[in-house]
């Protein structure tokens, strides 16, 4: 421990510290203590940045002016190199998630934690964010096209780079550059936090703290939001997400004329580059200084971006940008860092083929298509013509029917064999598609039989039948 940690120890409390001990500081090179002595206890910081003390410093005491739960600064020194702060113990949201987390998910006093976390954050951006003096963002005063292409770029040669990712420099930066103009395009005029994650939420009493937003600066509400969903090792259930997302637009709605389809539009495009700016750091502090903690959240971070490509469609042209994301995904050994094991989502489709084949164009690109024209065909008969695989009648008919039996058997061994070495291979994406003449009936039934043989081995699946808005009525 330092001379001017127990210095300002002793000013602020009146007698020496008896003890400290080093408290880690993930991804940062500041040198934090906790100190205690004479019954009191603190966090001593010593960083020689000292514009980014100051950021912290005039942001800590705004926001516990305006009632928002951050550590309360007791004391600094002179040159602005070393102060403490409030002791708010040991406990992140991230360690409170681990420790509770089940096969299940998420338990509800772990959602309502974040819950509780997501109704502060428009307090912070909107109420707070208002009185926020400028002077004091740093390293820029606001998200700008400077700081998106900064991250962009980090990203680039951080993680692309040393990574071994193949890309088209000259296009990229094209693309970076029409990109940025989308996410411009947003309204900016909040405080946005930087870096709002898990492990900077502390838990103290059943009540979240918030600390180190010390980059905070001017920005769209979405990038904060999608730091804490998009969290890699967070692992946030995709369908919470979604809830969170649409709750946290009812609170900041409170503060904030809000157009909920505005803020849906701009989110994935954010929440992308969050991703790509935490990449950049696993990068740097994963390949490059050989920190083997930061090389864990890759797979994570590949998967959220494929989840943001499956469901959302950016309305920009981002072609290199595009094929950069589908190396990312594609790439079994990037999946496999760390021990990460992810969830296997199998996609299954009944399509016709008069309207064309299917395309996995969001995913890794691969997958089957299987032709079940092969196989009897129930739109032959009268009494089927109003049915779909999905009925009864057509189910016995096609279940009664020995080819069909030996097709499908095949037909799953197969995909039971891949579904095997994705999920050893930590690939959270499959395409399985089936087409007949009408996407009505055999497509529909193999579909709908492989999600059940599928579902019964605990793989997950999901399912859709892009022909039933032209099934005829019953």
């Amino acid at each position: 421990m330092s001379d001017p940690l127990q210095a300002l120890f002793r000013a602020r409390f009146g007698s020496t510290p008896e003890s400290s001990s080093p408290v880690r500081a993930e991804g940062s090179n500041r040198r934090i203590y906790r100190l205690s002595g004479g019954g009191a206890t603190a966090i001593g910081v010593l960083n020689d940045d000292i514009k980014e003390n100051r950021a912290f410093i005039e942001f800590s005491k705004h926001f516990h002016r305006e009632g928002i739960p951050v550590p309360e600064i007791y004391a600094e020194n002179a040159s602005g190199t070393a102060y403490l702060e409030e002791d708010l113990g040991d406990t992140t949201l991230f360690q409170f998630l681990g420790r509770r987390r089940t096969a299940a998910g998420f338990p509800p006093d772990v959602v309502a934690a974040y819950r509780d976390v997501v109704s502060w954050l428009p307090k912070i951006q909107i109420v707070a964010g208002r009185g926020i003096d400028e002077r004091w963002c740093y390293p820029r005063r606001s998200f700008d096209r400077q700081s998106m292409l900064w991250d962009l770029n980090y990203f680039k040669y951080y993680f692309l780079t040393l990574g071994r990712i193949v890309f088209h420099e000259e296009r990229l930066e094209q693309d970076f550059s029409v990109f940025a103009d989308y996410l411009l395009a947003a309204d900016r005029d909040y405080f946005l936090c930087r870096d709002f994650q898990s492990r900077n939420v502390m838990l103290k009493d059943g009540r979240p703290y918030f600390i180190d937003y010390q980059g905070g600066r001017r920005g769209a509400l979405q990038y904060d939001l999608a730091s804490l969903l998009c969290d890699a090792k967070a692992d946030v259930p995709f369908e919470l997400r979604d809830e969170l997302r649409d709750f946290y637009i009812a609170e900041a709605s409170k503060y904030a004329t809000i157009d909920a389809a505005e803020f849906k539009k701009y989110f994935p495009g954010f929440a992308l580059i969050r991703i790509m700016q935490a990449m950049g750091a696993y990068g740097l502090r994963g390949f490059h200084e050989k920190k083997p903690l930061f090389l864990q959240s890759i797979p994570y971070a590949i998967r959220n971006i494929e989840r943001l490509l499956l469901t959302s469609n950016l309305p920009v042209e981002v072609p290199e940008l595009m094929a950069v994301f589908k190396r990312l995904i594609g790439s079994s050994e990037l999946r496999q860092f760390g021990g990460a094991k992810l969830t296997l989502t199998v996609q299954i489709q009944s399509f016709s083929y008069k309207h064309g084949m299917p395309r996995d164009d969001k995913g890794h690109g691969g997958g089957y298509v299987f032709d079940c024209r092969c196989l009897p065909n129930p739109g032959r008969h009268v009494q089927f013509k109003r049915s779909s695989g999905l009925d009864a009648d057509v189910i016995a008919f096609l279940s009664r029917e020995e080819s069909v039996e030996r097709w499908t058997r095949s037909a799953f061994a197969l995909i039971d064999q891949a579904v095997a070495d994705y999920g050893r291979r930590n690939f959270t994406h499959l395409l399985v598609a089936f087409g007949c003449t009408g996407g009505q009936h055999r497509s529909v039934y193999c579909a709908e039989r492989l999600a059940k043989h599928l579902r019964d081995q605990g793989v997950s699946v999901t399912v859709a039948h892009r022909e039933k808005k032209s099934w005829p009525e019953k």
